[in-house]
């Protein structure tokens, strides 16, 4: 099976470049035509690749000076979970948003369904020791 789009190198750059740049279109290259993007457990889903750049449009659009670490991903087959850790300007204030992604891929490495669970503090936090990796047993 080829290696999910999203896991490029196992950090997720293509995600973290476009959040970063605040680039809807190549969030969007990510996913799949009929893609569920869902960003909060208590809202619908966002569908397909039209309806993830309405989402990072609107979502981004009073971000500035991102910075987004990717913890290691947990993978299982077309399924994935990391963790995320961001830190940036929104809306003028500095504020931390972590969270973590469940993902499950489509045969031509594109992410075909997306859960996102996230919280956010004031200021720009570092992660906490042991942040972003499952040690092995």
């Amino acid at each position: 099976p080829r290696y999910p789009a999203m896991l490029q190198s196992a950090r997720f750059e293509g995600s973290v470049r476009a959040w970063v740049e605040r680039d809807p279109q190549a969030a969007a290259a990510l996913f799949t035509e009929d893609a569920s993007y869902r960003s909060s457990p208590f809202v619908e889903p966002n569908l397909g690749q039209e309806g993830v750049v309405a989402y990072w449009t609107g979502a981004t659009s009073t971000q500035a000076e991102v910075e987004v670490e990717m913890g290691e991903p947990l993978v299982d087959g077309n399924h994935a979970a990391v963790e995320w850790w961001t830190r940036m300007r929104a809306d003028g204030d500095e504020i931390t948003l972590v969270g973590c992604l469940l993902l499950r891929f489509a045969a031509d490495g594109r992410c075909e369904d997306l859960r996102e669970y996230w919280n956010y503090e004031s200021g720009r936090l570092p992660p906490h020791e042991g942040w972003g990796s499952w040690p092995r047993r």
